[in-house]
């Protein structure tokens, strides 16, 4: 399994695009997450929306689903098909009523599923997208009363959504198989919504080699040197994983 990281900026980003990313498992490829800045990350990747499988959401936040609108209308208009679209039961109906319906609606295009092929996934429940990738949501600590989902893929890799720092799940996730870990990651106290790079140098080392750093500023490089044994995945690059 490869990822390719389209972007890896936080939401105010603005060097390093949006964190989102793009799964290849034996020719399908799934994009995770779609934020404002993806349909011109995607364009500079010399992608295109109809070169995707399908798109997995973690949550409602516009650095993650900004880009949905453009996609839904682009693959109804120009390729006359819908897009599948992964998400967590509990987000289905907040994602139409509170970010798209406004922009989608129009004549007999009143719901979510007449822009896309809806396939809800259960939380905490694992369910094979393709032969080789298999994807388990679980509902991680972010906004307080907005549910946000992480993911494990094929059991042993682990990419947060938002999250505040969690260091029991980090480890429970460890021992039960995870060997990779990408993990959002503010680079200056405090962190109210997302785990703060000081707090994730509190892990033990064990873990921290298997974390990598993504969805930060755009101070990054000034941080290079204080990261620990873990590290930033960088825009643009594949990595197995």
């Amino acid at each position: 399994m490869q990822i390719t990281m389209l972007g890896t900026g936080s939401a105010f980003a603005k060097r390093y695009y949006n964190n989102n990313a793009l799964i290849e498992v034996g020719g399908y490829q799934l994009l995770l997450d779609c934020g404002i800045t993806l349909p011109k990350a995607l364009h500079e990747a010399d992608l295109d929306f109809s070169d995707l499988d399908g798109v997995l959401i973690s949550h409602i936040h516009a650095d993650h689903v900004g880009g949905l609108e453009e996609y839904a209308f682009q693959m109804l208009f120009k390729h006359q098909r819908k897009p599948v679209l992964y998400i967590a039961e509990p987000l289905v109906e907040p994602l139409w009523d509170h970010t798209l319906r406004g922009g989608l609606t129009q004549g007999n295009l009143t719901k979510l599923s007449d822009f896309f092929d809806v396939r809800a996934l259960k939380p905490d429940k694992s369910v094979e997208l393709a032969p080789g990738l298999h994807v388990e949501p679980f509902q991680t600590k972010h906004i307080e009363g907005k549910a946000s989902f992480s993911f494990r893929f094929n059991h042993r890799f682990f990419y947060t959504a938002d999250m505040i720092f969690d260091a029991p799940l980090l480890e429970r996730l460890v021992q039960d198989g995870v060997e990779i870990i990408y993990h959002d990651c503010q680079l200056e106290p405090p962190g109210v919504v997302h785990a703060t790079l000081d707090e994730l140098l509190q892990l033990p080392e064990a873990i921290q080699q298997k974390v990598r750093l993504m969805h930060y500023g755009d101070a990054m490089e000034q941080h290079k040197a204080r990261t620990g044994p873990m590290r930033f995945v960088e825009q643009r690059k594949t990595y197995e994983v």
